[in-house]
């Protein structure tokens, strides 16, 4: 296929944006990337790619790439960065981490590993191997930004927190999803390409689609009903839809033999009429019981939760009555309902401590760990407060707390007091403003790399290999060699195994005597995971377009995928059952409340805070953020369309211009998150832009946070939103209408 000056290659691959992983076909000409577009042939997205999947090159070729190791340095008063050798980098990295480990203690060194690197095996296992060699407490993820309460209810009613349900959309007959909106984002936890495609194809059979969802989406447009919900109230209409249910349908003894806490989830759920709640979720009581009607008549439904639900008030809670309902109803482990794959099963089985969970407990708030991590709303106390334990130096990789963390402003002013902050990116954002060092990292371009998915997110599951498209820029290196090489520096062992540290010291040399297929790193791992689908790498490598896998077996979960100590789901697990006691306060409290309630919007062009440097995904339609508005609520305020608005919580504020729409219920605004830019000198497209961080308005801190899971609350903020007066307001931050 000719490219601009010359014949192009093409290369078959697949995206690593999120978890649909569809693939895509890369034009190369020499190490220039002349057109990405979606593969018609690739055996799940067959076609289909996002917009920011096929505008990648973008990002390959931005002028912006970190391309070398860069040291800060101060000169005549000012902050520069300047290009160090790799050697140098992770000597001096190491001598730091050695001397503040020696000083003040191991656990006084932490990583923080952004949402990116879960798109890449090897980057999220040898991340979470090198908090491990720590010895430190102090790893922190994204997840408790937007997972982690999937993780905790996985762990307390299963026995283990990877153990995932996932929609079986193709087969089922209802579909029920709350706070997400597969049109823009696919779904989160499953690998769900051609999304509305797959949803529509379920009414076209005779079924139904539902959303429930503060603010008609874009899915609801195309497909389904919508059912409007009031922000932050998702545990209230899950309470009352599972009365409903459980009074509709026995609990099959086909299943009673395999679950312990049926009479108490019964008890729970019986005073929560959809009476006593439909002031709160705004949900008609009447409106609950057909919805329960129509699940209980269903031959397989699903019910599947989203983020817009992880990040409310009860997060937690809310899920763990999604997953009773669907096991209690007969679809868990069901054709056309939620399913638990072999490789979930896998997942723990490999691990050398199989089930058995190791829990820590922070130094402040003592929130116990999800998947071996601490909350990150809490590490600015962590920095902050002096201390046995206290966190001096961070290593972060593909991540961006100053935007994605609750609390921006204290957060920034945290990590800014640390006596080492390393940033491990593709560009230096504004974290990387203010680390000490900057490692540049490979793009997902220059990487070989299976799917996510493999590990059992699939409803249909595939094995996929893609070699690597184009080789690193300049000095670049995969994640998976960064963090070995930090290991050997700092003097710590990866897997806390001397033996394992000597075997990734031996395989990573340019020049390793070891045999490729005997060298520790990406290849093996690689060809371990397509062994336990009895594939091959050579069999993945001759179908680039990736192998269909048989579909997963139901029947089985029961008996075989349950970690608990009796080895029987429990649904109504005690520290679960505990907090829900604080449920009729927080029904008073919302019900008593009328405040605006702030909700987050993903958008077709952005993805969390690292897409808006690419100019391509940009234009006068997206250069900004707008602050969604309905407008009977805009003129009970005297705002205007487009007009400039002061947006306050109690913990920050922020300008923004207003875009009124009678999309959103009334009594809640959205702010799409990811944006606020103006100071990131390392990002000269994004810097442009004219956007606000949501997160200058969500609370941080040990008495802010989900109980449970850590979670940040980042959606159901109770605002107050008001005209922008320039003379009342000048410290906040701001995008102007232009």
């Amino acid at each position: 296929m000719l490219g601009p000056g010359g014949m192009a290659t093409r290369k078959i691959t697949f995206c690593r944006i999120c978890e649909a992983s569809c693939g895509l076909i890369a034009e190369v000409e020499g190490e220039q990337v002349q057109r990405i577009t979606p593969d018609p042939d690739n055996v799940l997205s067959r076609g289909f790619a996002c917009i920011k999947g096929v505008r990648y090159g973008d990002v390959q070729h931005s002028e912006d790439r970190l391309l070398t190791p860069q040291k800060r340095v101060e000169r005549a008063g000012a902050v520069h960065y300047e290009p160090i050798s790799w050697e140098q980098a992770l000597t001096e990295i190491g001598a730091k981490v050695r001397e503040l480990r020696s000083q003040k203690g191991h656990e006084s060194v932490g990583v923080y590993i952004g949402n990116p690197a879960a798109f890449s095996l090897t980057h999220i296992y040898f991340a979470g191997l090198l908090a491990g060699a720590f010895k430190t407490r102090h790893l922190y993820t994204a997840g408790s930004q937007d997972c982690n309460n999937k993780f905790v209810v996985a762990e307390e009613m299963f026995g283990a927190p990877v153990m995932q349900p996932i929609p079986d959309v193709d087969n089922a007959s209802m579909v029920m999803m709350l706070g997400t909106n597969p049109a823009i984002s696919q779904l989160t936890f499953a690998h769900f390409p051609r999304a509305l495609e797959r949803l529509k194809a379920v009414e076209k059979r005779g079924g139904r689609v539902v959303f429930v969802n503060p603010r008609r989406i874009e899915s609801a447009a195309q497909v389904g009903e919508l059912v409007f919900i009031r922000p932050g109230s998702d545990v209230f209409f899950c309470l009352a839809f599972a009365r409903e249910v459980l009074a509709r349908k026995a609990l099959p003894e086909s299943i009673a033999k395999h679950v312990e806490g049926y009479a108490e989830l019964r008890a729970l759920v019986e005073a929560w009429t959809p009476e006593r709640v439909e002031r709160v979720t705004g949900i008609a009581a009447d409106s609950v019981r057909e919805l329960a009607t129509a699940y209980c008549a269903a031959e397989g439904a699903v019910l599947f939760a989203g983020t817009g639900v992880n990040q409310g008030p009860a997060g937690t809670l809310a899920v763990w009555l999604l997953h009773a309902v669907s096991i209690a109803s007969g679809n868990m482990d069901r054709r056309g309902g939620m399913l638990i794959t072999k490789q979930m099963r896998a997942a723990v089985e490999m691990n050398p401590n199989g089930a058995k969970i190791n829990h820590q407990y922070s130094r402040i708030g003592n929130y116990r760990s999800v998947l071996d991590s601490i909350p990150a709303g809490i590490m600015p106390d962590e920095i902050l407060t002096e201390g046995p334990g206290q966190l001096r130096g961070l290593i972060v990789t593909a991540g961006n707390p100053i935007l994605s963390c609750p609390n921006s402003d204290r957060m920034q002013a945290a990590l800014g007091s640390l006596d080492l902050l390393v940033s491990i990116d593709l560009f230096r954002n504004e974290t990387g403003n203010l680390a000490h060092y900057l490692l540049p990292a490979t793009t997902f371009l220059e990487r070989a790399d299976v799917p996510l998915g493999a590990a059992g997110y699939q409803p249909v599951p595939y094995m996929q290999y893609t070699e690597p498209v184009l080789k690193p820029r300049g000095e670049c290196k995969d994640e998976w060699w960064i963090f070995s090489e930090l290991a050997r520096h700092c003097g710590v062992s990866l897997n806390d195994s001397k033996l394992t540290q000597l075997w990734l010291n031996l395989s990573t040399p340019a020049k390793s005597w070891l045999p490729r297929a005997l060298r520790l790193g990406p290849g093996f791992i690689f060809a371990t995971l397509a062994l336990l689908d009895f594939k091959t790498l050579g069999m993945l490598k001759r179908k680039p377009h990736g192998v269909l896998l048989p579909a997963p077996k139901t029947g089985k979960f029961f008996k075989r995928g349950v970690y608990t100590k009796s080895r029987k789901v429990q649904l109504a697990p005690a520290r679960l059952l505990a907090d829900a006691e604080r449920l009729p306060a927080l029904l008073a409290r919302m019900s008593g409340n009328q405040a605006l309630r702030l909700i987050g919007k993903r958008e077709r062009r952005s993805h969390n805070s690292w897409m808006h440097n690419v100019r391509s995904l940009l234009d006068e339609t997206h250069s900004t953020n707008f602050l969604y508005m309905h407008p009977s609520d805009a003129a009970q305020r005297g705002i205007r369309d487009r007009q400039l608005c002061q947006v306050r919580s109690g913990t920050g504020q922020v300008q923004v211009p207003v875009k009124l729409t009678e999309e959103l219920m009334p009594g809640t605004v959205a702010l799409p998150h990811g944006w606020g830019h103006q100071t990131a000198q390392g990002l000269t497209v994004a810097s442009q832009t004219r956007g606000v961080n949501s997160n200058l308005l969500a609370p941080d801190g040990p008495t802010q946070l989900e109980a449970l899971s850590g979670m940040a609350l980042l959606t159901a903020v109770e605002v107050q939103v008001s005209a922008y007066d320039a003379n009342s307001s000048r410290s906040a931050s701001s995008a102007e209408v232009r």
